[in-house]
């Protein structure tokens, strides 16, 4: 998730404004000109390792100041993951996650059966 928010951090800088030089009234100056593009892309990512166990995917799509994404993955446990965020300028950054199935641990000894002598 970490490297997610520093390319939306990279994208707002570079998206963010724009030096450029004019001329007015016949003198060279500099002039600082802002503007805000309207930033708008989409991407997916997904692994599907069948030697590793290795299942997660992750989607995201910007439009303008409305961010939306999710992403899914199986956990140690036996567990899926799904997650779903959505990011505007007025309700701030709200995410859903649910938890898919029941955990299991695998078989072996319990730290309760494990012999304690002193």
């Amino acid at each position: 998730m970490f490297k997610i928010i520093v390319l939306l951090a990279c994208l707002a800088v570079a998206a963010s404004a724009q030096y450029y030089g004019g001329e007015h009234h016949g003198h060279h100056t500099l002039e600082h000109k802002e503007y805000h593009d309207h930033p708008k892309y989409k991407y997916e990512y997904g692994v599907k390792d069948g030697h590793t166990g290795d299942h997660k995917s992750q989607w995201e799509h910007r439009d303008g100041d409305v961010v939306e994404g999710g992403y899914t993955l199986d956990e140690a446990d036996g567990t899926h993951r799904e997650v779903e965020y959505k990011s505007d300028h007025h309700n701030g950054f709200q995410a859903h996650v649910k938890r898919v199935g029941h955990a299991h641990h695998p078989h072996g000894e319990s730290y309760s059966n494990v012999d304690q002598h002193h």
